[in-house]
């Protein structure tokens, strides 16, 4: 953990050595994921057990590096999954000294709050979008066209929706650091309430890979609900701030 005291070439030092440190683990990591990267596809391809009726439900792949670069893409974004806690502890850990100490609780609670967030986002989408999403989109046009899916378009949209589904249920914490910092207010978040219903529902078109009402609301849900629960975080920030910011003004009188 670095001094506050100490000289600006102490600083750099330590920071370098804690991005070599975090490199060196996602390149680990990517590895790890490159030797189980059959599980990680199979993992990955359960919520259509139906894929392709003609290959006993397996993907194809029509270029012969097709297939590789599922693999390389699947291998190196769980390297980065795995890299992000990581990043973000050497993170906290060479900011904390400079840190007020209410400021380093807070940190201590977002950084996790925000990974379980983002894991959350990914079951849910995982588990609650993909299996309709998919159906769907398999066997809407079941009596013109026969699907046979490549692998390497699958992965490109189940992963892309994954990804985005977890940063949307980031916004509760997103909401409450904002407030928390002063750049937005309750009341600010309360009128745009009415906005944020026709952003989710546009978010729900973009996100989902499918065109019907229920699976875009099936996304448009979570994010009305979770700008609401933003709201409430935002005014429990707020609260606290007011508090700590009177005790220091009295504290300065006296």
């Amino acid at each position: 953990m670095n001094d506050p005291g100490q000289p600006f070439s102490y600083h750099f030092g330590e920071l370098k050595r804690r991005m070599i440190h975090t490199v060196l683990f996602f390149f680990v990591s990517t590895g790890v994921a490159l030797v189980f990267h059959r599980q990680i596809l199979r993992w990955l391809l359960a919520p259509a057990d139906d894929l392709n009726r003609f290959t006993d439900g397996q993907a194809i792949f029509t270029d012969l590096t097709e297939f590789w670069g599922a693999v390389a893409k699947v291998s190196i974004l769980a390297g980065v999954a795995a890299t992000t806690p990581f990043l973000l502890f050497q993170i906290v850990r060479f900011a904390s000294p400079g840190l007020q100490p209410h400021e380093r609780r807070w940190v201590w609670v977002l950084v996790p709050g925000s990974l379980i967030s983002f894991a959350t986002g990914v079951a849910f989408g995982y588990y609650v979008l993909l299996p309709p999403a998919i159906s769907f989109l398999l066997n809407f046009g079941g009596d013109i066209a026969t699907p046979l899916i490549r692998i390497g378009s699958y992965m490109g949209l189940v992963t892309s929706l994954l990804f985005w589904l977890g940063v949307i249920f980031e916004l509760p914490i997103v909401l409450f650091f904002l407030a928390k910092i002063g750049i937005v207010t309750p009341k600010w978040l309360a009128s745009k309430r009415r906005w944020v219903v026709v952003v989710a529902f546009v978010a729900g078109a973009m996100i989902t890979p499918t065109f019907d009402p229920i699976n875009q609301s099936l996304v448009a849900g979570p994010i009305i609900v979770l700008y609401e629960v933003g709201y409430w975080l935002a005014r429990i920030g707020v609260r606290g701030k007011g508090k700590r910011e009177a005790e220091a003004e009295a504290e300065g009188g006296a």
